[in-house]
């Protein structure tokens, strides 16, 4: 065997010995969870299942690190504002950090009260029920991330808890209305998440790229958006985040979030107008000052998910040690720092091992992210969040995301079909003319700013009577032509398919990992 064959062996299994590595630190997770709760709880009773869920939770904390929070360091990965190894970076220190920090003392046992507790009276029933529900949840999680569909971690888990309870005590332990939100944030968060982060993109591009002195739009117009993004972020972290700890109300919040817009206006206004600073006169140019912005929405997205979703991981697992050690069901539960702690390596390691998948997924397998895009994507899901959990909405943070990447995608495809219709208008306007001429009037077109674009477009229409020089059915014909799909359509497809079925699949998965472990446990 020559050295050449050698090569290509080595080619051949790189794949295979990563996948071994990432499979084994897994495990030695899993072990050490194993072993240390094992060792702090060697008297009590049920310890095989406090140690089953316990390794359970931390195999659901790496999948929700695989999966979740690719939506907060996706777009600016997908912008090229952070490598992958920095996000990978960022994310698990600040996704720790707010687990560990802003995790909360207490957790409802049963994630949004899809059940009710006090109708499993039996311990030990419970403790299977929670066990069924979270571990239904993680596969689902790790199906998803294994076909880069980026899914609700809190779905999931009400899919599990929901399934499990009807196998344990009915449908009627159902709270069906509580059910009917959930379905209602399948519409709600991606058609809300993409509104305003269509919304934002269009005043991103009315207040700079379409202007004809981009660079100097730039230097008036980015400290405003960037202080509008610094007010809506240090209210979210607020309310989200340090909310956990300390109980902030909404105005309070809104009022400490305003100071620091205004302190971070001052700042970047000054940066930008720096004479090292001179910004070139293009949209590349001014895409590089979203850059810093965006490594910041990142972080804070990312310690505020941490806060929050921490307890998709150890809420259940905090219920099974209450009744295991109190031996009683609870509606809350305390959660030991131990807990808290394995949800937060959890995340972090799942992130590091398995999160680069979906983070590509979102950052550029969607849809073409540049740094102002991706600056609206953040912006959007945190505008989103306060919006509905001041009005009460049940939204998810992963279709906010996802639908704020689908909502600048599907902005550009519009603008881009709509420019073209513009040009196509002019050049039939000016059909058997001397094409030096069209060509001048098209290059002034495209250069003109927004308001100078319509009334070249008006005074067409004047020429012509007050009548476009196209016929309706001639302009619809040519939106199909002209029209780009900007959009990955497959992708579309597959990651709203992923979102119907998280809540079936889970619960009808937790059913049967129900009546399997009662099987087994029964005498």
């Amino acid at each position: 065997m020559d050295l050449e064959q050698i090569n290509a062996i080595e080619r051949a299994t790189r794949y295979g010995r990563a996948e071994v590595f990432r499979i084994g630190l897994a495990v030695i997770f899993l072990a050490g969870i194993m072993l240390y709760v094992r060792s702090i709880g060697a008297d009590a009773p049920n310890m095989v299942m406090l140690v089953a869920a316990a390794m359970i939770g931390g195999y659901m904390a790496m999948n929700i690190g695989a999966n979740d929070v690719a939506n907060n360091v996706g777009p600016a990965v997908g912008s090229k504002a952070l490598t992958l190894t920095g996000a990978i970076a960022i994310a698990a220190i600040f996704e720790a950090s707010g687990a560990l920090i802003a995790g909360g003392d207490v957790v409802s046992t049963i994630k949004k009260g899809i059940i009710d507790p006090a109708l499993i009276g039996d311990p030990d029933t419970f403790i299977w029920l929670m066990i069924a529900a979270l571990l239904a949840a993680a596969l689902w999680l790790n199906t998803a991330t294994y076909v880069g569909a980026p899914v609700s971690t809190t779905h999931s888990i009400v899919g599990g808890v929901m399934g499990a309870g009807i196998a344990a005590g009915g449908v009627d332990i159902v709270d069906w209305h509580q059910f009917g939100q959930i379905v209602a944030s399948w519409v709600i968060s991606p058609v809300l998440g993409g509104a305003i982060a269509a919304l934002s993109l269009y005043l991103i591009k009315r207040r700079i790229t379409y202007k004809r002195d981009i660079a100097q739009a730039a230097k008036y117009n980015v400290p405003l958006f960037v202080a509008i993004m610094a007010w809506v972020f240090a209210t979210y972290l607020v309310i989200k985040g340090l909310g956990k700890v300390v109980d902030i109300g909404l105005l309070p919040a809104v009022g400490f979030g305003a100071i620091v817009g205004v302190i971070v206006w001052g700042l970047t206004k000054w940066l930008v107008a720096r004479p090292s600073a001179e910004v070139e006169n293009s949209k590349a140019g001014v895409d590089t000052l979203f850059t810093f912005p965006l490594i910041f929405s990142a972080a804070l997205l990312s310690f505020a998910h941490g806060a929050n979703d921490v307890a998709n991981a150890v809420g259940p697992l905090a219920a099974i040690n209450e009744a295991v050690l109190q031996g009683g069901v609870a509606a809350e539960a305390a959660i030991p720092s131990w807990v808290l702690l394995v949800g937060a390596l959890g995340i972090a390691l799942g992130l590091a091992l398995y999160g680069p998948k979906l983070i590509r997924t979102v950052g550029s397998e969607i849809t073409e992210l540049d740094r102002m895009r991706a600056f609206c994507v953040a912006m959007a899901a945190a505008i989103t969040v306060i919006i509905a959990s001041q009005l009460g909405l049940p939204v998810s943070s992963t279709h906010i995301a996802i639908g704020g990447v689908f909502g600048v995608g599907f902005l550009r495809e519009h603008l881009k079909t709509t420019y073209r219709q513009k040009i196509n208008e002019i050049e039939a306007h000016h059909a058997g003319e001397d094409r030096e001429k069209v060509e001048r009037l098209l290059k002034e077109f495209d250069e003109a700013s927004f308001e100078e674009k319509g009334e070249i477009l008006k005074n067409l229409k004047r020429k012509n009577g007050g009548a476009t020089p196209i016929s309706k059915r001639d302009r619809k014909g040519l939106k199909k032509v002209y029209s780009q799909e900007l959009v990955k359509r497959s992708a579309v497809f597959k990651i709203v398919a992923a979102w119907l079925i998280t809540v079936p699949v889970s619960g009808l998965l937790a059913a049967v990992l129900f009546f399997t472990i009662r099987g087994m446990l029964l005498p």
